[in-house]
Parts: structure tokens; sequence; C-alpha cells
């Protein structure tokens, strides 16, 4: 399909993109979303916690959107609320995961997430429909690690359940290795040393969970993205190294085997996005994948007047299509 054009146009302020990114992230709040949390077993004996809420003043409710956050998000991040929150409003029910190790409360093994994992994301899904079989129309939305998670899922030689009917991804790094190297320019400073920070904490609970496995020694070295990624997110996942990890996770090279209709909204100003995080060619030959560039938006921004944000206006916009 060609490429979407967007008519996203924030006020003034918000087309600053990294003041976009940080008043979404640090700023909003979300009310009215009140979530149930189920704990479901995988079939390794790690645990995901699932977090739902539910349509409002609607019965029998055959619709349910499942919703993937970002790198060392959760399932009560502001964007995953708000997206919860249209969706209820309209006869949705929402159900957000946990990654491992991100519902707070460390995970069991010595893996935990990453942004291929999508054999938990399978497991999330073929648990919903053995346990709540009442959902025939659902629509999957990730955010970020997240998008790019939801789409390589989708592309996959797996065939997707039919139950699924659309997909949005918002702020998707389809292409890991270079989302890497932005986050190492100096624009990105701040972000990186936060994400750093708390990958490192985890670490440190993983070395006094696995001491054989990992060292504090290396931990501390271990002061980068990529050298986190080489030192344990490749290897506790069971890929030979960062390089391995980002060229089999990279969702960009799955892109043109999506066979249900999936829209991915990635801003021109995301300054954690590289120009291969884009996939023009990608969007122009394949009349399944929807790819709308807004000029503005930051990463996971996208804000709008009147509480609902954009991508969560045009997500559902594009779910009643579906």
């Amino acid at each position: 399909m060609p490429i979407i054009k967007s008519h996203y146009n924030p006020p003034l302020i918000f087309k600053n993109g990294h003041f976009s990114t940080i008043h979404a992230g640090l700023y909003r709040k979300v009310s009215g979303v009140y979530h149930k949390r189920e704990r479901i077993t995988l079939h390794d004996q790690d645990f995901i916690d699932l977090d739902w809420s539910f349509a409002a003043y609607h019965k029998n409710v055959s619709k349910l959107i499942v919703i993937l956050h970002g790198l060392e998000g959760n399932a009560q991040r502001a964007y995953i609320k708000g997206t919860a929150k249209i969706f209820n409003r309209n006869g949705y029910d929402a159900v957000a995961m946990n990654f491992r190790s991100c519902s707070g409360e460390p995970n069991r093994l010595y893996r935990a997430y990453n942004a291929g994992a999508t054999e938990d994301l399978r497991e999330v899904i073929e648990h919903i429909l053995t346990n709540h079989s009442q959902y025939s129309h659902i629509i999957l939305k990730g955010f970020s690690l997240g998008g790019n998670m939801l789409l390589k899922y989708l592309g996959e030689p797996i065939p997707v359940p039919t139950e699924i009917k659309a997909a949005i991804a918002v702020s998707a790094p389809c292409q890991l290795e270079g989302s890497l190297k932005q986050m190492r320019r100096v624009e990105n400073y701040l972000y990186s040393r936060m994400f750093i920070k708390n990958l490192r904490k985890k670490l440190v609970d993983k070395h006094k969970s696995f001491p054989s496995l990992i060292s504090l020694e290396d931990i501390k070295k271990a002061n980068s993205m990529f050298l986190i990624d080489n030192l344990y997110t490749s290897k506790a996942h069971g890929f030979n190294d960062a390089a391995d990890y980002y060229k089999k996770c990279s969702s960009k090279q799955f892109i043109p085997y999506i066979k249900i209709p999936t829209l991915l909204i990635n801003a021109k100003n995301d300054s954690f996005l590289s120009k291969s995080c884009f996939p023009i060619e990608e969007a122009e030959q394949h009349e399944n994948f929807y790819l709308e560039i807004p000029k503005y938006g930051g990463h996971v921004g996208f804000y709008n007047t009147g509480g609902v944000y954009y991508n969560e206006k045009r997500a559902f916009d594009f779910a009643t299509l579906a």
C-alpha cells in the first residue's frame, strides 16, 4: 500500500520531539482504567502477569485488544492505559502484557524478555483463546520494543490465529541495530542512561539469583546498551552475541510476510529511530502493511487535546476497519 498521509498536527510545543517524548513518559496521567491481574504459567514454568480492563456498559463482549509495552515499561504506563481506555469505552475488553520481570516481581528464570521474544506473545494468545474463548475478534497493539515484537510475530512462518483481525505498532525500532546507533547519539544520552541504569539494576538481581551465570564485575563493565545486550540479552536468550540478536530479531525482515491488516506509526522526529526503521519500500510493495510517518510525535508521544492521544484514535479507527 502507498504510505498513508498523516494529518497529525499537535500544538506548537509538542512539535518538539523531545518535549513530546518526555511529556508523555513522565507527566501524562490516565484515569478511569481499573486493572485486574491474571498470572499465567508459561511452558518453561516461568510466569507472565496480564493486566485486564473491561468494556464499560457492554455485555457479552467478544472483542479484545492485546497491548504490548516498550523497553523497561509495564502495563501501568500511561500509553498502555490510554489505549485501553479508548477501546474499553467502545466495546472492547483490553489485556496488557507485562513482559517477564516487568510486573514488579523478578521472573523465575535467568532469561527475561527481548525485542524478538514472540514465543511469549504466542503463549499469551494461546492462553486467551483457550481460557477466554468468548473473544472472536482480537486486535494487537505494540509500542516501541513491543511494536517490534508484534511485527515479528505477525510475519513469522507460524500461522496467526484467525481471531486476530488487525494490528497496530507505534514507534517501533524495526531495525534494531539502527535504533541502537541512534541511542548512542548525544541527543539521546539521558534516555540511554535511564535505560542502562534500570537494566543494570535488574542484572544485579539476576546475579543474586544466578551468581554462576553473571558476575558483578561483568555487570559493572556493561555501561552501554550494546554491552548489556552483548553480556546478557543475547546470551540469556540463545543468541551468539548482540549482533546476532539484532540481526535475528529485527522485525523489518518479517514485514513482507504479514497477512493481516497492520498499521505502523513512526514519527519522523522520533530520535530513537534511524532511517532504517522506516520500512517505506516494504509498505509500498505490501497490500496489508500500512505505514504512517507523522512529522511530529517523538517516541511514543503523539499528544492530542481532549485526553485521547493521536496514536490511540488512529489505532481505534484502524481496528474498526478490520
